[in-house]
C-alpha cells in the first residue's frame, strides 16, 4: 500500500505521546509498505530529527506554521464556535501545501492522527482512517473539573466543540482507531463499539532493566508542559509525600522530563529533584525504587507506565490510568486514588523489598504479553488495508452498475 500519514506534529523528538506513538506507527508500517508523511509544525524541524524518520518515509513534507498564524485561527474559531485546537492547527497555508502534497503522492488510503488533522483531509476522495489516539474530549474534561475561572470556561467551551468534533469524524472517515477499550468508551456516538482499538507498544531493545545506583526512592517521569503531568506533580509533592515523609523523611523524589513548568520547578527542594530534559530518560527511570504515576487529570494509554514496567519498575498509579492500562491491580500494579491510598502503596514498597520485586516482575510480565508495537503495527495495517479493499470493491460495483 502506498500511505499517507498525515499528523498534526512532526514526530521526533519522542518528547510527547502522539509523537511517539506516530513515530513507531510509521516504523511498523514501513517495513511493507510505501509511507508519505505530512505533518505541521509551529517550530523549525531540524535536519537531524528529519533524519530519524527517512529510513521510514519515501517522502516527507513539513510545513512550518508560525504561531502568530495559528493564534488568530484559534479566535476565529471561538467566534465561529468550532474547536480551538483545531484552530491552532490550521491554516490556509497548510490546507493548500497538503492538497499539493496528496495530489503528488497519490496514496492508496490517508492515516491522520487526532481531530487535530481533520481539515486538511476531510475533503479527499481517498479512503481515510482517522487515530483519535484517545479521547480528548474527555481529557478536556477532566482538565476542566480542576480548573477555576477563566481557564474553566474556556475548556468548557473547548469541551463541546472536541464533543462535537468527535461525533462528526463517523460520517467523514472510513474507519476510527484508538489507543484504549476505556477511550473508545468516552467518544460521543452511538457507534463508538465500531472504533477499532490500536495500543501502543514498548520499544523493548531500548527501555530494558539497568542496574544503576538507586539514587532515588520515587521517580515520575514525563513531559512537564503537559498539564495533567503539570498537575499529578503538584498532586505528589503536596498531598502524597507529605504523608510518605512521615514514615520515611528522608524518602528522595525525583520529577524528570522536558520542559517543566513553573509550577513544577517550584516544587524543587532538598527531598524534590525536578530534573528537566534529560539526554537518557531510562536513566531517570533507573535511578529510583519505585515508579510513581499519580495521574488526577488527561486519558489515553500513559506510556511510562509501559516504559517504567519494562524496566522492571514497580509502579503505583491511579484508576485514571489504569483504566487503560488494564493491568491487574494488586498483582501487576498498585492503584491508589486518594492521597492516603497513593502514600500507603508507596510506603508499603519502601518497607518491603520483597514486594517490589515481586511487582516489578510481575508487571514487566504484563507489558511484554500485551504491549508489542509488531502486534500494534500488524492490526494497524490490516485496518488501513480493509479501508483499500472495501474502496476497490466499491469502485469496481460502481464500475459494474454502469455498465
Amino acid at each position: 500500500m502506498k500511505i499517507l500519514v498525515v499528523l498534526p506534529r512532526f514526530p521526533y523528538p519522542l518528547e510527547k505521546g502522539d509523537k511517539l506513538r506516530a513515530f513507531y506507527q510509521i516504523r511498523e508500517l514501513s517495513k511493507h509498505n510505501e509511507v508519505y508523511l505530512f505533518c505541521v509544525s509551529h517550530t523549525k524541524v531540524p535536519p537531524e530529527s528529519i533524519e530519524k524518520l527517512t529510513p521510514y518515509c519515501r517522502d516527507i513534507k513539513v510545513v512550518h506554521s508560525p504561531r502568530l498564524v495559528n493564534y488568530k485561527n484559534v479566535l476565529r474559531n471561538y467566534l465561529y464556535t468550532k474547536s480551538l485546537q483545531i484552530g491552532y492547527w490550521d491554516s490556509l497555508k497548510a490546507r493548500r501545501s497538503y492538497k499539493k502534497f496528496e495530489k503528488q503522492v497519490v496514496p492508496d488510503v490517508i492515516y491522520s492522527q487526532m481531530v487535530r488533522t481533520m481539515t486538511l483531509v476531510s475533503r479527499s476522495p481517498i479512503p481515510k482512517v482517522m487515530d483519535f489516539q484517545d479521547a480528548l474530549s474527555m481529557n478536556t474534561e477532566r482538565r476542566m473539573e480542576k480548573s477555576r475561572g477563566l481557564w474553566h470556561y474556556i475548556l468548557h467551551f473547548e469541551f463541546k466543540m472536541l464533543r462535537s468534533t468527535e461525533y462528526n469524524s463517523f460520517r467523514i472517515f472510513d474507519a476510527l482507531t484508538i489507543i484504549s477499550e476505556t477511550d473508545s468508551e468516552a467518544i460521543p456516538h452511538r457507534k463508538n463499539g465500531d472504533i477499532i482499538v490500536v495500543p501502543n507498544g514498548v520499544d523493548f531493545e531500548y527501555f530494558k532493566p539497568l542496574e544503576r545506583e538507586k539514587e532515588y526512592d520515587i521517580v515520575f517521569c514525563g513531559n512537564m508542559r503537559y498539564e495533567p503531568n503539570v498537575y499529578a506533580s503538584q498532586y505528589l509533592v503536596k498531598e502524597v509525600m507529605p504523608i510518605v515523609w512521615q514514615e520515611f523523611p528522608q524518602a528522595k523524589l525525583l520529577l524528570a522530563g522536558a520542559y517543566p513548568k513553573n509550577k513544577v520547578s517550584h516544587l524543587a527542594s532538598k527531598l524534590v529533584t525536578v530534573s528537566g530534559y534529560v539526554d537518557d530518560i531510562r536513566e531517570s527511570y533507573a535511578s529510583a525504587r519505585i515508579f510513581a504515576a499519580p495521574m488526577q487529570t488527561g486519558s489515553g494509554l500513559q506510556n511510562k507506565l509501559l516504559e517504567a514496567m519494562a524496566m522492571k519498575l514497580p509502579c503505583v498509579t491511579t484508576s485514571i490510568a489504569n483504566d487503560s492500562l488494564r493491568a491487574q491491580e494488586g498483582k501487576d500494579v498498585l492503584i491508589g486514588n486518594t492521597p492516603y491510598e497513593f502514600a500507603e502503596h508507596l510506603i508499603a514498597l519502601l518497607r518491603d523489598q520483597q514486594l517490589r520485586d515481586q511487582l516489578a516482575e510481575n508487571g514487566y510480565a504484563f507489558v511484554c504479553d500485551n504491549y508489542s508495537w509488531d502486534a500494534a503495527g500488524e492490526k494497524l495495517e490490516g485496518v488501513l488495508q480493509n479501508v483499500v479493499n472495501a474502496g476497490l470493491s466499491k469502485v469496481a460495483y460502481e464500475r459494474h452498475n454502469r455498465k
